[in-house]
Parts: C-alpha cells; sequence; structure tokens
C-alpha cells in the first residue's frame, strides 16, 4: 500500500505550487525554519528555484551563507544546499553532461545549457522554408518549457516564457560558451544575447550569401582573454580567410589572448592584404616580443605612402601594443611600420621593456610626423624602464616640434628630479593631457617643476600622484591651477603631503578662475582641516569642483609608490 503523504510534504507542494503560479509568497517563504527552507529548495523546478534564489533579501542571503549545518560529520555552509539543487535539476535534464563537468556555480551552468539548447532549437526552425517571422518570435517547445517547471501552466502564464527573445532576456547573463549555426549569424543574435557575458563562440557552416562575393560586412571583432590560437602551429585558413574579407572591418581586438610573435605576425601580414578600412587595430597583453622583423626588412627605406602595405595601414588610426615584452628591436621595427599609418592618432607601447635605446628609436618617426603633418596625437609609455637620460632628450625633442602631442604618458618610470626641467619646456607646448605619475619628482622635482612661466597653458588634464612631492607638490598644484585656466581634472593623490598644503591649494582654488571640475587627494597627510573646513565645502557648494579628499592615507586600499 503507498503510504500517505505527510503534513509537510503536503504543505511544501501547496508553497511550490504557489510560486510556479507567481503568487507573492516568498517574504513568507523566506521566514520558514532552516530545515523546512531546505526541503523546500531541493524538490522546486527550475523557475521556481530561480526566483526564490535571485530574489532573496540581503538579511536572508547573509544569515542563509552564514548558518553552517553538519553533514556526514562536515560542516558547511547551507548556501551549498542551492548549488546541490541546482547540480540535481541538471543531472534529471542531461545526464550525460553532469560527469563532463565541474562548475562552480550549477545555477549558471544549468541556464547557460538550456539557452544554448533554446537557440539551437531557434536555428531548426529558421531553416525552414516557410519562416519568415524574427528570430526572437520563435516559440519555445512545450517539451522545453516542460523541463523548466511550466508543463501545466496556461497559456497566460506561458507568455512570459513561450518565445525566444524572453528566455535570452531572462537568462542571457548566464551565457558564457555559445555555438552558433549561419542561419543565426546576423544582426538580431547580437541584440538578443546583448547582456551575455561570453567567454567562447564558435560559428558553424558560416558560408557568405553570394558565393562569388568574398566579403562579410562585419565592423567590430574582438576576443578577450581567450587561447582559441595556441592550439594551431599555423593560423586556420578560415580564420585568414575572415580576416580578409573584412571589407567592413573597423575595429579588430585580440586582448590577452596568448598570441605569440608568429601569430601576430600572420594576423599582421593578413591584414596588409586585405583592403579594409581598419581604424583600431588592439593586440594588447600577448607575447609578439619580434613580430615586425620580416616587415622591417620587406618595407624599411621606402617612402611614405609608396608600398602596398600603405593601402591597408593608411586608415589605422589607434594602435595597442601594451604589455607585449617588446625591447628595444622591437620599437626599431614598429619605427618602419608607423610610417606606413599616416592616419594613426594613438599609439600605446605602455608595459614594454624599451628601454632609452628603443625610445631613441621612436624618436625620428615622431619627428617626420610632425613635419609631414601626421596628427599622431596621444602617445603611452607607461612602465617601459626609461630612465631620466632617455626621457630628457625625448621631451626636449617634442619640445622643439611644429606640432607636438597633445597627450603623453610616461608614468611609472624611474625618472627622478632631473626630468623637471623638460617637462617645463613640455608643458608650454600644445600637450593637454599628461600623465607624470609615480616617476619619482620628490620635493626637488616640483620645487623645478614651479618655475613653469606662461600664463597660457593648454593642459586640461594631469596626474602627479605617487610623486612624494610634500608641500612642494601642493605649491606646484597652486601654480598649475594660476597658469592653466583650461585645467579641468588633477590627480595629486598621494604625495604626502602635510596638514598645511590645504591652506595653499585652497587659496589658489578661492581666486581661480577656469573650469577646474576634479582635484583628486586621497592618500596624503591632510588631516587637520580647521580653518580650511569650511574653504573646500564652500568651493564644492555650487557643484562645478568636486574634491576627492579623505583625511588619511590609511584608509585607501593598500599602496607602493615605488614606480
Amino acid at each position: 500500500m503507498k503510504l500517505a503523504p505527510s503534513l509537510v510534504s503536503l504543505s511544501l507542494e501547496a508553497v511550490q505550487n504557489e510560486l510556479l503560479r507567481g503568487y507573492d509568497v516568498l517574504p513568507d517563504v523566506y521566514e520558514l525554519p532552516a530545515h523546512l527552507f531546505d526541503a523546500l529548495v531541493a524538490r522546486l523546478p527550475p523557475l521556481s528555484l530561480h526566483k526564490l534564489q535571485n530574489e532573496m533579501p540581503k538579511w536572508k542571503r547573509d544569515e542563509y551563507d552564514a548558518d553552517e549545518c553538519f553533514t556526514n560529520g562536515r560542516k558547511r555552509t547551507r548556501h551549498g544546499s542551492f548549488n546541490d539543487a541546482w547540480r540535481s535539476l541538471f543531472k534529471q535534464r542531461w545526464a550525460e553532461l553532469v560527469d563532463q563537468m565541474e562548475p562552480a556555480d550549477w545555477q549558471q551552468a544549468y541556464w547557460e545549457v538550456h539557452l544554448q539548447n533554446c537557440i539551437d532549437d531557434a536555428a531548426e526552425v529558421a531553416l525552414l522554408p516557410s519562416f519568415d517571422v524574427k528570430l526572437g518570435e520563435i516559440r519555445i517547445s512545450d517539451a522545453m518549457l516542460k523541463f523548466i517547471g511550466y508543463e501545466w501552466q496556461n497559456d497566460s502564464s506561458t507568455s512570459k516564457f513561450s518565445k525566444l527573445y524572453q528566455h535570452c532576456k531572462r537568462f542571457g547573463h548566464y551565457m558564457r560558451s555559445l555555438r552558433l549555426q549561419n542561419v543565426l549569424c546576423i544582426e538580431e543574435t547580437c541584440h538578443l544575447l546583448k547582456n551575455s557575458r561570453l567567454e567562447s563562440l564558435v560559428l558553424r557552416w558560416i558560408r557568405t550569401k553570394d558565393h562569388g562575393m568574398q566579403s562579410h560586412g562585419i565592423k567590430q571583432f574582438s576576443v578577450h582573454a581567450s587561447s582559441f590560437l595556441d592550439s594551431n602551429t599555423v593560423l586556420p585558413s578560415e580564420f585568414s580567410s575572415f580576416l580578409s574579407s573584412g571589407r567592413c572591418l573597423y575595429s579588430l581586438r585580440f586582448c590577452d589572448v596568448r598570441l605569440d610573435r608568429n601569430f601576430a605576425e600572420l594576423v599582421f601580414n593578413t591584414l596588409l592584404d586585405a583592403s579594409s578600412d581598419l581604424s583600431i587595430l588592439d593586440l594588447s597583453d600577448n607575447e609578439i616580443a619580434g613580430w615586425l622583423s620580416s616587415f622591417t626588412w620587406k618595407y624599411k627605406g621606402s617612402a611614405i605612402l609608396s608600398t602596398g602595405a600603405a593601402k591597408s595601414l593608411a586608415s589605422l588610426r589607434v594602435l595597442n601594443l601594451r604589455g607585449n615584452n617588446l625591447h628595444k628591436e622591437d620599437a626599431d621595427n614598429l619605427r618602419h611600420a608607423l610610417v606606413h599609418m599616416p592616419a594613426l592618432r594613438t599609439l600605446d607601447l605602455s608595459e614594454n621593456p624599451i628601454g632609452d635605446a628603443g625610445l631613441r628609436h621612436l624618436l625620428p618617426f615622431l619627428v617626420e610626423a610632425s613635419g609631414k603633418g601626421f596628427p599622431l596625437a596621444d602617445l603611452s609609455l607607461e612602465n617601459c624602464e626609461l630612465s631620466s637620460n632617455g626621457v630628457i632628450e625625448f621631451l626636449n625633442t617634442l619640445s622643439t616640434l611644429d606640432k607636438s602631442l597633445s597627450s603623453l604618458s610616461i608614468s611609472d618610470n624611474r625618472l627622478g628630479s632631473h626630468v623637471a626641467e623638460a617637462l617645463v619646456k613640455l608643458m608650454g607646448t600644445s600637450v593637454q593631457v599628461l600623465n607624470i605619475g609615480g616617476v619619482g619628482l620628490g620635493s626637488s622635482g616640483f620645487r623645478e617643476l614651479q618655475k613653469v612661466m606662461s600664463n597660457s597653458l593648454k593642459l586640461v588634464k594631469i596626474d602627479i600622484s605617487k610623486n612624494r612631492g610634500g608641500i612642494e607638490s601642493a605649491k606646484f598644484l597652486s601654480k598649475l591651477i594660476e597658469c592653466a585656466p583650461e585645467l579641468v581634472a588633477v590627480s595629486a593623490a598621494y604625495n604626502l603631503m602635510p596638514p598645511e598644503s590645504l591652506t595653499v591649494i585652497c587659496s589658489a582654488l578661492e581666486v581661480a578662475k577656469g573650469n577646474l571640475g576634479l582635484l583628486d587627494l586621497r592618500g596624503n597627510n591632510l588631516d587637520k582641516l580647521t580653518n580650511d573646513a569650511s574653504i573646500l565645502v564652500d568651493l564644492q557648494r555650487d557643484g562645478k569642483l568636486s574634491i576627492v579628499f579623505e583625511s588619511s592615507p590609511t584608509l585607501d586600499a593598500p599602496y607602493d609608490d615605488e614606480p
């Protein structure tokens, strides 16, 4: 004889049904005793469990995470019961997959595979000759709805989950990996999955509509933190074809994808043979030292715009090579490639150990670019193992050019105070954005910087943080506020400013007639406001000026100001 269900079992089933119907019983559910709450979690279908977990208030979540129980004599957090419930639901639906994976978050894994199934079903529908609606309007099958707990609901209830776009909107942010058939490689798919957090994308059966037209219309292609090429010894022919047929390709980014010099060279050479109007090329955070050696051999000494390479590089405006372990030889090779990029505006070489020798290799290009009217305006050389000698020579050269840079960052290089005189000359040019944070200026360096004489500096933003300038950094800041009427933002954080620095800064701010909107004074010893407190309040009262200020550097995260 079948045993009659217990009162507890019947009660939990009633609560489960209320949740499925969408009634607002959650406040009462969260008040259930721990053992009943865990029992309910273990029996809920996916949609109800999803709602119960995601709408749990913070007080309950904190209590739930902190409340520990014992299982088989071992302590674990009760939060694990949610993950256990999701793993059980995953196993019920995809038993063949559960042993092949061990995710940290089974809820994320469940909805990712569910949405992939929905997308695969939609692809089959979209392939039918009779298909004539938007992808998002494709109906989800009854079998799929049954899996997530809606098998017995009426049409009015299933309307919330009956179509593909509703599932993409609700569960898209769980997607980390996605497979797409060619029929779904359209713009609408991008909109359907706009809230996804993809780490892996596989495109299947890609074909052009017209086999005689070897091109595609993709404008931006970006791969971040992936290793999709590291198992190959040559650039896959399909991928090479994809790059070379990108007539509309505007932005190409391969960031932290473990590119080595050979792959980078193959990618670059493929782009040389393409005829796209590429504007942005980002190869940051890889290991591509030596990647331009063959380019130099082919094109060294060529006149600007005289070779075929210029056709594909002429439109490039942004080149990001940050963090690629490039050395002085790479800087020399790069110089010969740069002359074929007449539209280049932004070059980022930060976090590459090119040293002074590499910097000197770039100087001839900068001089030539200025003379020929090249638009190069933004150069980043942060943490490049530069010394004061190399940077002084570099800055003195920039200061004599007809058209200097508008933005320069040389932060986090060990330069010392000797570079200050050359910086004074540079600030008298057209430079608008200057980052000299963490270069070791010290008090003597800021004392030299105070010799800036111009009353019409073009500076708009400047970073002088992490330089241990003390009171002298405050005096320079005071002089800068006076001499740079267009100044909008200043970072003077972590300069060991003593309390009396506030008087110096406030005096300058009171008489300033410029546009200063942000002043960062974090991490200084400004702990005695006294009479200056009311001045700071008045200065910020009109809403135009924001002063980021904390009374003690210990309130900030641990900080090491060594460059």
